[in-house]
């Protein structure tokens, strides 16, 4: 059963990495297994068999959920889009009284320096959010033909990507977009998953993949030794990360897709928050 659930949670934080503006991170926070994560992460072979038991079906989820839902998620979103980015609030939101719970009773949570925290990360969110309008992200990036240096910025943005990905609130997918390999790296998901061309497609997610495994165990340690020796002043910082995810998730993608909103989408939309805030507080209590 413990399995099953961390599928499930695996499945979710997919998901969350495939849409520009929600972070995988968060959802891992609120689904109540990020220290859990990184730990795992960073001591993998430390505690190999335990880690590999939390591990596997976190990944398998993962992978999953990119692989089978990248065309309902983008038909969700050109399609109902309301109900969609509502659902991704809920589950951000479901979470927030068990991140509450984390600092509330702490001696030192009324310190200046926690609050200078959350302002800064939620600073960080906001502006990733409101990038896209101020940069232009029209150009374009090649995946058909890698030179040895396509190769090599490949590695590195898999690497950024990552990184981005383990961070609460920092959307990975966001930051893909802004620099031109998202819409490139989902289509070579596609075409894989539809077995086409796939050497150069395997070589492609290969890099990619490289890339992502080396940032993601770089930054689990770095916010595994947070958590251990800055606890509260983290949790604050995540915090910050969380409140303002609430706000930058409508903002990303309302800018990225045009949205009339009518009164039964609104409803719908609603309801659709309500059941991802539902998920997310019951999973978070598992």
């Amino acid at each position: 059963m413990k399995s099953i659930i961390l599928f499930i949670k695996g499945f979710i934080m997919g998901i969350a990495n495939i849409i520009p503006g929600v972070s995988g991170g968060t959802l891992a926070i609120i689904l109540g297994i990020y220290e859990d994560f990184i730990g795992a992460l960073s001591h993998f072979f430390k505690n190999f068999k335990k880690n590999l038991i939390f591990i596997l079906p976190v990944g398998i989820g993962m992978l999953a959920s990119i692989a089978t839902m990248s065309n309902v998620i983008d038909y969700s979103l050109n399609h109902f889009t309301v109900a969609t980015v509502l659902f991704f609030v809920g589950l951000v939101v479901g979470g927030i009284p068990m991140l509450l719970g984390k600092v509330k009773g702490k001696s030192d949570n009324k310190k200046i320096g926690n609050y200078i925290a959350f302002l800064i990360t939620f600073s960080i969110v906001i502006f990733m959010a409101v990038a896209k309008l101020i940069f232009s992200t029209d150009f374009a990036i090649s995946l058909s033909n890698l030179s040895i240096i396509g190769i090599i910025l490949l590695f590195l943005v898999g690497i950024l990507a990552a990184g981005t990905m383990v961070i609460p609130g920092v959307s990975g997918s966001l930051v893909l977009m802004l620099i031109g390999y998202y819409e490139p790296v989902i289509k070579t998901i596609k075409n894989l998953v539809h077995f086409k061309n796939v050497p150069h497609n395997l070589l492609i997610i290969g890099v990619f993949g490289l890339g992502i495994v080396i940032g993601i165990v770089s930054i689990a340690r770095l916010f595994e030794y947070l958590f251990k020796k800055h606890e509260t002043i983290t949790y604050f910082g995540v915090l910050g990360f969380i409140f303002a995810s609430v706000i930058a998730i409508p903002i990303s993608t309302f800018t990225s897709i045009s949205v009339t909103f009518k009164v039964l989408e609104l409803i719908i939309g609603i309801a659709m928050l309500l059941v991802g805030l539902l998920i997310s507080y019951k999973l978070g209590e598992k």
